[in-house]
């Protein structure tokens, strides 16, 4: 009965009375979160490397320490930039060095630093540590309401990221490059008009089509 009396009414009326249900339902609960909402209610998520600086600075200043031609294997290990103290770092070989450097036919050995390419022809007498750390952090604020029911969205990523090579050469560096972030800030904001009706609509009847 109930199936016949709604496919008897027509599609306009049927669309506007999907949507006044959910205004309804809308409502109400957004009155309930804006009376016990608070900014704790807010989803936060964030993405941070295990490693033992806990700051851009920190690992900077370590960085900073290493000296080409001067800095062993030994020293690399007590400042912290080597695989068996540090689970981000990772072993290279001069495989992986080529590849980071002479990514494309463009640039031959010839464009490198003389100490890349003496690394590169030292084949198995070298090797490279590379380090990514990435500590970045993702808070949603703005109105509850309008962020959980999907309206708007407004989000801030803020942190750190840093990048580091070694390169080393009979077990002393004679290379090191170092890249990144020292402060991460990012505001995005997604504003839908409809909010979930925008997909529960479109669902909705689509599957009153799919019973006809």
């Amino acid at each position: 009965m109930w199936r016949g009396a709604w496919l008897s009414v027509g599609p306009g009326e049927r669309r506007k009375a999907v949507l006044r249900c959910w205004s309804k339902l809308l409502i109400a609960g957004g009155t309930g979160l804006l009376l016990a909402g608070c900014a704790s209610l807010f989803p936060k998520s964030g993405a941070a490397t295990e490693a033992m600086w806990k700051s851009y600075d920190e690992v900077q200043a370590a960085f900073d320490r290493i000296v080409p031609h001067e800095t062993s294997v030994n020293e690399l290990e007590c400042l912290g930039f080597h695989p068996n103290v540090s689970p981000n770092v990772r072993l290279l070989t001069y495989v992986d060095i080529i590849q980071r450097f002479i990514p494309n036919p463009a640039i031959t050995k010839d464009d490198l630093d003389e100490a890349v390419r003496a690394c590169i022809e030292a084949r198995e007498k070298s090797r490279a540590f590379e380090l990514e750390l990435n500590n970045v952090k993702s808070k949603r604020h703005g109105n509850l309401f309008l962020d959980m029911t999907s309206f708007k969205r407004q989000t801030h990523e803020s942190g750190w990221q840093f990048k580091g090579l070694i390169l080393i050469k009979d077990d002393v560096v004679v290379y090191k490059l170092s890249s990144g972030q020292p402060s991460v800030s990012k505001a995005e904001v997604k504003v839908r008009p409809l909010g979930p009706l925008q997909e529960i609509d479109g669902l909705f009847f689509r599957g009153l089509d799919a019973v006809r």
